[in-house]
């Protein structure tokens, strides 16, 4: 009898490690779904702002938070972000919201209700498996998961490439902001340090096919352990 439960990859990383694309293209090789759980406190961040809340408030979050009516796709060919019935997709991309979405995700009861939201996400994505990247993943979100990953890379790395990705700024706003970003969230959750049982990706001196490949052999690797249980 096939396990309809997903088999879940959990993916945790600082902004600028790849996590994003190397898991959405993990997912891709794998047939597996693909759910980026940053793009929530993104979409959240615009939400608010776009209600004129002051982010840093949580109370005025929390309250923006009830009408809060968000979608987003599991499928990597095809990956799409909503609230409501507008795609936020690129809007959430955007530096206001960048700077916005740190004060959104460190409110304890949007978390708790968030994490929940990814949970019922993977389980009724009706796929075979998910690969699920994000902040606390391997810790909060999927501390269960048969595969929890560190995907991680020297600051310096991830500042340059955060900065090829961001054209609209230069090299030393972008590493100015990654480290804010850095120094806000690891107030709420530490993902810089593998917890136990989490495996270790460290793509410093890998380029994209070579990390993509590292994080599918530790996938397979597991994988075959269990099938041979």
């Amino acid at each position: 009898m096939t396990d309809p439960t997903p088999f879940v990859v959990a993916v945790d990383g600082p902004a600028g490690s790849g996590k994003s694309s190397v898991s959405k293209e993990a997912a891709r090789r794998l047939g597996f779904g693909y759910l980026d759980t940053g793009a929530a406190y993104r979409a959240l961040a615009w939400h608010a702002l776009e209600h004129g809340a002051d982010t840093s408030d949580a109370a005025a979050v929390v309250d923006v938070f009830g009408d809060f009516d968000y979608a987003i796709s599991l499928d990597p060919e095809d990956y799409w972000v909503r609230v409501g019935a507008t795609d936020v997709t690129p809007a959430i991309r955007e530096p206001r919201v960048t700077d916005a979405v740190s004060g959104v995700a460190r409110i304890p009861a949007v978390r708790h209700a968030v994490n929940d939201l990814f949970r019922r996400l993977v389980a009724d994505s009706a796929r075979p498996g998910v690969v699920v990247e994000g902040r606390d993943i391997t810790t909060v979100v999927a501390p269960e998961a048969p595969v929890r990953i560190l995907l991680t890379a020297a600051p310096e790395v991830r500042a340059a490439r955060r900065s090829a990705e961001v054209t609209t700024q230069d090299a030393a706003t972008v590493a100015a902001a990654l480290h804010r970003r850095d120094a806000s969230d690891s107030a709420v959750v530490d993902f810089l340090t593998a917890a136990p049982g989490v495996e270790v990706v460290d793509s410093t001196d890998l380029d994209f096919a070579q990390t993509v490949d590292a994080v599918l052999a530790v996938v397979a690797r597991t994988r075959g352990a269990l099938d041979g249980r």
